[in-house]
């Protein structure tokens, strides 16, 4: 079964990797080639392709491990999700208690802001 956080720990800590366990890497999870697959496609044995994929993502997971990269922006993610909700809460307690233009201005400002973030 793959391990689909290999494919974005590829995205953070690809450049580390040897040029075949990335290119192997990628073929394997992004592509969705079997090991067969990539090994025709790469000129090696289906073992070789086995073992250069496991090293590679032994290093991409050790890379996660000391620097939390993509642990980090799924945090992010998760506080601008919650953000955007509050600010969604606030416009509607103000549109249905009319209480003010700003409140409603600054709320709207919150909620693009995010989705500028998130978008990125």
């Amino acid at each position: 079964m793959k391990n689909l956080e290999i494919s974005l720990l590829l995205d953070f800590y690809g450049d580390i990797l040897t040029e075949k366990q990335k290119d192997a890497i990628d073929l394997y999870y992004n592509e969705d080639l079997s090991l067969a697959e990539i090994a025709d496609h790469e000129g090696i044995t289906r073992q070789g392709v086995r073992d250069s994929i496991k090293r590679g993502e032994a290093v991409l997971l050790e890379m996660e491990e000391r620097l939390g990269l993509a642990r980090k922006l799924r945090g992010l993610q998760e506080g601008i999700s919650q953000i955007v909700q509050c600010a969604k809460d606030i416009e509607f307690y103000n549109r249905e208690y009319h209480y003010s233009g700003q409140i409603a201005e600054r709320a709207s400002t919150i909620i693009n802001i995010a989705a500028e973030l998130n978008a990125d």
